[in-house]
């Protein structure tokens, strides 16, 4: 420990006040100890310190070493021993217990004065430091999860990198060189394949298809995105299907290449362009087209459908229930896939389209259920309806007889009687147009008015429809 260079003549008219107050200014707490290591008195300067440590009980009179945990006993031992044999001792860190269950830790040094054998213990609060510590180690494991869970994710990168049998290879966008390619584009390439790394791509083509495979990398940078090409290999003159997308990666571009080389050039060929023009016709189909799975939520859904859901983007309808937007809540979308599962297709299924920023539309859905093994997926047509003239729908229907005959009773019976009648007549045309709208489904026309499958048999023969419904699925 080094002292001060010349204290009697720095601090030689100090008296025993100003000695404490600057032994309480320079510590956290200040102890002072007998030559039995009892403590007699005290400074410390926070109160909420002060707190902590005397919280099970006051510290006067009691020995230091009965002030700390067990573990920190021999080292107040040591401590004291060590400040009575050379005046001073090395600083050793202690923890203190408190009320709040968690230990005060606590850097003394100690110092012999006088000739009585007292010593004042110095004292530092680390919790600061501990607290700081404590931070430093959770976001080192923190860091460490983050590694991990990258380390994982280039793993499993990597693996189905490797063994995919599809031929991927990783292009720099701005050279057009090779970066990176699996073993199945190796083996595609032959030859060429050994030494494809590092290499321009479109050095692998034969030059009259290179232009064709320059377009859509040019189409891809600009757009994010190309439709499907077709170019032959330089070295065993095959035909193969290019696709690219493109991506990001620290501060390149790069882009994702796949070929596809079919068995049978012509018959793929045709397969592929037929599955790209019905792409096109679902972009560009004047009518709302949607791809939801088995529970009813979007997985695709065209610009004309998003118009009429007044949606600014796919992403906004993907994952979202087709329920969302349907004018009668979950009973019209329980219907349609109800029927789905039972028959394979509804046609013509009438309700209104309800849009994000208010718009209602009438439309007509029409839906098929398409086997994908164990996850189908539902397809839906929604066509706007509102623009036919109202009269058109209205030719072939005539009023109902009941309201002929209801009209007929104003003036010859009560108006108590005349609004039973009429609310009869309401009813039963309720329960006919739910009929009608579930093709004679009993449990779906239950559902949609809020009876019970049994009020409506009830109403069905209170109304003889019974008879009618029976020509439909009414078990269903």
């Amino acid at each position: 420990m080094n002292g001060f260079r010349a204290p009697i003549d720095s601090l030689g008219d100090l008296d025993v006040e100003a000695t404490a107050t600057l032994i309480a200014a320079a510590a956290d707490v200040a102890l002072i100890v007998n030559d039995n290591g009892v403590i007699r008195d005290m400074a410390c300067q926070s109160e909420e310190l002060l707190a902590l440590l005397e919280g099970q009980r006051p510290w006067l009179g009691v020995p230091f070493a009965d002030t700390v945990t067990v573990e920190s006993r021999p080292k107040i031992e040591a401590l004291l021993r060590e400040a009575a044999e050379n005046q001073a001792s090395p600083r050793r860190q202690v923890n203190h217990p408190s009320p709040r269950g968690t230990d005060v830790p606590i850097l003394y040094s100690a110092v012999r004065f006088g000739t009585l054998g007292r010593m004042v213990a110095v004292g530092r609060d680390l919790r600061p430091v501990a607290e700081l510590q404590q931070r430093l180690v959770e976001a080192q494991q923190s860091m460490e999860r983050d590694y991990t869970r990258l380390r994982h994710a280039e793993t499993r990168y990597r693996l189905l990198f490797q063994m995919s049998p599809e031929p991927v290879l990783i292009v720099d966008a701005s050279t057009q060189r090779v970066v990176e390619a699996n073993p199945a584009a190796t083996q595609m390439f032959g030859d060429v394949g050994r030494r494809v790394v590092g290499r321009p791509l479109l050095e692998a083509f034969e030059p009259d298809t290179v232009p064709a495979v320059q377009t859509l990398l040019a189409g891809v940078r600009s757009a994010g995105r190309a439709d499907t090409t077709r170019a032959r290999l330089i070295d065993s003159g095959r035909t193969a299907f290019v696709s690219a997308s493109l991506f990001r990666q620290e501060n390149a571009s790069l882009l994702l290449v796949r070929l596809s080389v079919p068995e049978r050039d012509g018959a793929t060929a045709s397969g592929s362009e037929s599955r790209g023009k019905l792409l096109r016709f679902f972009e560009h189909a004047p009518d709302g087209l949607v791809v939801t799975d088995r529970e009813g939520r979007i997985l695709a859904a065209n610009p004309a459908f998003l118009d009429l859901a007044q949606l600014a983007s796919e992403e906004q309808a993907r994952g979202e229930s087709l329920e969302r937007w349907l004018g009668r809540s979950s009973v019209d979308l329980n219907v349609l896939i109800a029927n789905l599962r039972q028959i394979g297709s509804v046609r013509l299924f009438a309700t209104t389209l309800r849009g994000e920023l208010g718009a209602q539309a009438d439309v007509e859905i029409s839906a098929a259920a398409v086997a994908n093994g164990t996850d189908p997926f539902y397809g839906f047509t929604v066509r706007n309806i509102g623009r036919r003239l109202p009269a058109d729908a209205r030719a072939g229907r005539e009023m109902p007889r009941s309201v002929d005959q209801l009209t007929e009773l104003v003036g010859r019976v009560s108006l108590k009687e005349l609004v039973r009648e009429a609310t009869d007549v309401v009813e039963r045309l309720c329960i006919e147009a739910a009929l009608e709208l579930t093709g004679n489904n009993r449990a779906s026309a239950a559902e949609m008015l809020g009876l019970s499958r049994q009020s409506l048999y009830v109403k069905l023969r209170r109304y003889g429809l019974a008879d009618a419904a029976d020509h439909g699925d009414p078990d269903v």
